[in-house]
């Protein structure tokens, strides 16, 4: 397995371009379904569709093989402890933003019962640091276990085409998207090669690029996206294209904005839903927009606003435990200056 540690700039470039996705899809929706109708925007949310989510458990993965050895204290720390605690702040500040249209729905009672339940059943956009530390947890008794990667490359392939829809979370989404977490562990030194292939053919890169572009959006626009197998594919394929495109992007010398947001993309991801919501109500309450603009702005908002609170608890020094995991939060043992950001490998 690959044992690079440090920050690569193709990878931080493409989780930025993944973080801008996923804002751009709870924005562009947001907006569309507080105002009745679809926008601009809408095809480009939906284009993205196939890739987004699995492109970044492919990333999430791809540096886990410098750790799945440790002993489980400190494993446990870094990969389920570190976003739990992550998770349970920032649930707890969405929730008590939410509170008073929570408990003018379902009264206070009904309200403290489903924050409760938000320990078990993930809350709102939190899905994703949530299901993480599971991901992290079944490689690892995967790997103790001695089970053969192309087992679990298997099953979680099986689980992704199969039509699993229970309506709780975890399974489904546990069963849609590990196959790509896995995928990134256990093919990281091949993803690696292919970013370096990438960078010594642009001409021949851009053009997969633009086929696949072709390919994924054909699929998409014809209603075909989401059925077993194709699903995969295109998940996969996404996660190629996103990580050609990123090294371009790097060997272009352009976007440096993208790698920023890449290494603070959980930043991003926790901190995100406020701006977006506020802006939203906002501008559709000005209506001197068009559906589709209105839906860009609110994406770009909810994207720097994070960052511009990042910058100004690191200016301040104050409020860094919202990014930054209080030493009080380890395991015993376990704590190392170093190790504090709330983006973990």
């Amino acid at each position: 397995m690959n044992q690079r540690s440090t920050r690569i700039d193709w990878v931080d470039t493409a989780k930025g371009i993944c973080i801008v996705f996923v804002v751009m899809m709870h924005s562009v929706l947001g907006v569309e379904a507080d105002a009745g109708t679809t926008g601009w925007m809408h095809a480009i949310v939906a284009f993205a569709a196939p890739f987004r989510m699995p492109d970044f458990f492919l990333i999430s993965g791809l540096f886990l093989s410098n750790v799945i050895k440790r002993d489980w204290t400190l494993y446990l720390d870094r990969k389920v402890i570190h976003f739990a605690y992550f998770y349970v702040l920032w649930m707890s500040i969405q929730f008590a933003v939410k509170a008073p249209v929570f408990a003018a729905d379902m009264g206070w009672a009904g309200a403290l019962q489903f924050y409760l339940a938000s320990f078990i059943q993930p809350f709102g956009t939190l899905w994703f640091i949530y299901m993480l530390p599971i991901f992290f947890v079944v490689c690892k008794f995967a790997h103790d276990k001695g089970v053969p990667w192309q087992i679990m490359l298997a099953g979680g392939a099986v689980l992704q085409i199969a039509p699993i829809h229970t309506g709780y979370l975890l399974v489904d989404e546990f069963a849609s998207r590990f196959v790509y977490f896995y995928a990134g562990y256990i093919f990281a030194p091949h993803i690696f090669k292919l970013a370096d292939w990438a960078r010594e053919r642009l001409t021949l890169s851009l053009g997969l690029l633009g086929l696949w572009g072709l390919i994924n959006g054909g699929l998409v626009f014809a209603g075909l996206s989401g059925l077993p197998v194709i699903s995969l594919a295109l998940g996969a394929a996404g996660a190629g294209a996103i990580i050609l495109a990123s090294t371009l992007i790097v060997q272009s010398g352009t976007m440096g904005f993208l790698r920023h947001f890449g290494e603070n993309s959980i930043v991003i991801y926790l901190a995100f839903f406020f701006p977006m919501a506020v802006s939203r109500i906002v501008l559709l309450k000005l209506g001197i927009l068009d559906i589709g603009t209105t839906s860009l702005i609110v994406t770009i908002t909810a994207v720097v606003s994070p960052m511009i609170l990042l910058w100004l608890i690191n200016k301040v020094g104050f409020g860094q435990f919202l990014f930054t995991r209080p030493r009080w939060a380890y395991l015993k043992g376990t704590f190392t200056r170093k190790h504090s950001p709330a983006s973990s490998r």
